[in-house]
């Protein structure tokens, strides 16, 4: 069975963990969860670290970075980490960050929501069915937004 790791942290404002796993149990069966939640985003290399070593084939890592330069760095060191981590133990970290400041609160809430689901889709792809994938290659695929689709 695989096992895929989520890490969230309690700094966002919208439950995309609960839109994230609610979007794989559509997808199919064959996977367990693990759910680390840390205070913050720059928590998040070490959480997805720790999934990696109990066992996740693959980690999502969602984040809500505010709207802040302070927080615009954060998030950015922390993408940089989680890259690290990433090649370091070989394995898949899906970053879903959704800047507080990508949107107003209202639409914020369905860009936060939809992210993680197509996200979560893409997790279960790269794991279960990575043709699916190269079919949606050079595409304009967009996660939260309209897709913008090929140039012709």
């Amino acid at each position: 069975m695989k096992k895929i790791g989520i890490a969230d942290t309690t700094f966002a404002r919208f439950d995309m963990f609960k839109s994230a796993v609610d979007e794989l149990h559509k997808m199919g069966t064959g996977f367990e969860i693990e759910r680390y939640t840390v205070p913050g985003i720059k928590d998040l290399p070490i959480a997805c670290q720790r999934l990696i070593e109990s066992g996740a084939d693959i980690v999502m890592a969602l984040g809500m970075p505010g709207p802040e330069p302070i927080d615009k760095q954060c998030a950015d060191q922390a993408s940089k980490a989680l890259l690290y981590v990433e090649l370091k133990k070989n394995t898949h970290i899906i970053e879903v960050f959704v800047h507080e400041d990508e949107a107003e609160k209202e639409e914020l809430k369905g860009l936060a929501d939809m992210r993680a689901r197509e996200h979560a889709v893409n997790v279960y792809d790269l794991l279960f069915r990575p043709e699916r994938l190269e079919e949606k290659a050079g595409q304009g695929k967009r996660e939260g937004y309209p897709d913008v689709g090929p140039l012709r």
